[in-house]
């Protein structure tokens, strides 16, 4: 890999973002495959030179590192300010800080399911999937999208503890999706692998079938065993943008300004010494120089003599003004949050709206919709990975939903204020839980209350006949928000 010597418009002549490799067969077959190959493989090649920037660009290798100075090339300092880690680490934060969960969305009660769904998330927690949601969603950030594979564990026996199933992120610079033309699905994964003699081949896999390709020729192919492609694309958006490349001018601008303010501080320091109607041999100056003292004689005829410092000092409040003022800019165009303080008088709501952090929520819930919709994928592979395997979780993924948790925690006195108001006017308890905001999986949380609520409200002294009617109602409770939300969509329209 090079080092970031350029800027990024430069390397991508400003066609941002990455592209998807398209292909028109409706099938993959071993008669193609290779064919497929060739007409993808342009694409992530290009994809990959920016993958490699951005990526190294988030670790700090940034074109300011190799600035050259043409005067005074000897006072050059170069400072990184690395606001890309800052807006990586903040992003990955939003939908993977906190662990994704998958809750149970069956209309009816079943404790069963339950049961299956809490197992299922006992299996991730084994595979150490935090973790790799994490390393995924840094380079789901910084480089626009990120892949995750779902491999069979050689290791795994019924006796261990660990899951019949290893999740790996590799890195999405050896890793493509083709998708078809036509209908947008995902036809083959491609990843560029190196054997024990370091030769390179490329692993394909169809929904039906596997490929080793190897120097122009399918050399091993079988029949795909995980029930799909086990590799999955997450995205980072739709035109896959990375979050570094959409502020990428602003971070250098930043760079450059932190260096050119040090480079004005050193050259007033530094300054140059002028000599007026005298000369001076340079044994005699650094004599002087040593003695920390000069002293000079007129030249005579009226002409004086003079030393003096060459010095000119940069501005430096009209410089933090500048650089605040792109830093500011750089906020707003990544949905951050600024670090403004409090002046007094504020609740806790006025701070959430004021500093931006309304507006990075609702940024998270862009990118979290592609993250569910990939996060499906992946777990179907795992299903089928377990019913082969220990066959012990018997479930689909219609019977839970994804759930991405963020700031539980946030305006926690107001929302627990807002249950017990709840409460005390007879609203029922489910619906309660689920509009208080407090809880990432409400319904457990009230099939777990149910003992406790029973002696509060005599009325659920039946569990299971109230179970039915609670999910009759948060049904009938979601079906009409999002009439009531329509309603409002429309009238805001024709206003």
């Amino acid at each position: 890999m090079g080092r970031n010597k350029s800027n990024f418009v430069d390397l991508c002549q400003g066609d941002f973002g990455r592209k998807t490799a398209y292909t028109g067969v409706a099938q993959i077959t071993t008669e193609n495959v290779v064919q497929v190959l060739s007409d993808t493989i342009g694409t992530h090649n290009r994809n990959r030179m920016m993958i490699n920037y951005l990526y190294r660009y988030y670790k700090g290798d940034q074109p300011i590192l190799y600035r050259e100075k043409l005067v005074r090339p000897e006072v050059n300092n170069r400072v990184v300010e690395n606001h890309a880690l800052e807006v990586v680490k903040f992003k990955a934060g939003q939908i993977y800080g906190e662990p994704i969960q998958y809750v149970c969305k069956k209309k009816k009660a079943d404790k069963k399911i339950n049961e299956q769904v809490d197992l299922l998330n006992d299996y991730l927690d084994e595979a150490n999937a935090d973790a790799r949601n994490i390393q995924l969603g840094i380079y789901q950030s910084a480089v626009g999208t990120a892949y995750k594979a779902i491999l069979r564990e050689d290791d795994w026996t019924k006796d261990r503890d660990l899951p019949p199933f290893r999740i790996f992120i590799p890195y999405p610079g050896d890793v493509y999706i083709v998708y078809s033309r036509n209908t947008g699905k995902a036809m083959l994964s491609v990843q560029i692998l190196k054997d024990e003699e370091n030769q390179q081949y490329y692993l394909c896999y169809s929904s039906n079938q596997y490929f080793k390709i190897k120097n122009g020729q399918v050399t091993v192919s079988g029949i795909n065993g995980f029930g799909g492609i086990p590799i999955i694309e997450y995205p980072n958006n739709h035109d896959r943008l990375s979050d570094v490349e959409i502020a990428i001018t602003a971070f250098d601008a930043i760079n450059k300004y932190q260096s050119d303010r040090l480079n004005g501080v050193e050259q007033f320091v530094q300054a140059f010494m002028k000599f007026k109607n005298c000369e001076v041999d340079e044994n005699e100056f650094l004599k002087m120089v040593k003695l920390g003292a000069i002293s000079v004689k007129d030249a005579g005829n009226g002409v004086q003599s003079d030393v003096d410092l060459m010095t000119a000092e940069l501005n430096q409040s009209e410089s933090q003004v500048a650089k605040d003022d792109i830093y500011n800019n750089m906020l707003i165009v990544e949905a951050m949050p600024n670090r403004q303080s409090n002046t007094g008088g504020d609740t806790g709501n006025a701070v959430y709206l004021r500093n931006g952090w309304d507006f990075a929520e609702r940024d998270a819930k862009l990118v979290e919709a592609f993250t569910k919709e990939a996060e499906k994928a992946s777990v179907r592979i795992i299903l089928n990975i377990i019913r082969k395997t220990s066959n012990d979780v018997k479930i689909s993924t219609r019977d839970f939903d994804v759930k991405i948790t963020r700031n539980p925690t946030d305006n926690m006195l107001v929302k627990a204020q807002a249950l017990d108001y709840l409460f005390k006017n007879k609203i029922h308890p489910l619906i309660a839980l689920i509009t208080c905001g407090l809880f990432s999986d409400p319904q457990k949380v009230y099939e777990m209350s149910l003992p406790y609520l029973g002696t509060v409200y005599p009325e659920l002294a039946n569990p299971d006949a109230e179970m039915k009617k609670a999910q009759e109602l948060i049904k009938d409770f979601s079906q009409k928000s999002i009439q009531n939300q329509s309603a409002t969509i429309s009238s805001t329209g024709e206003e």
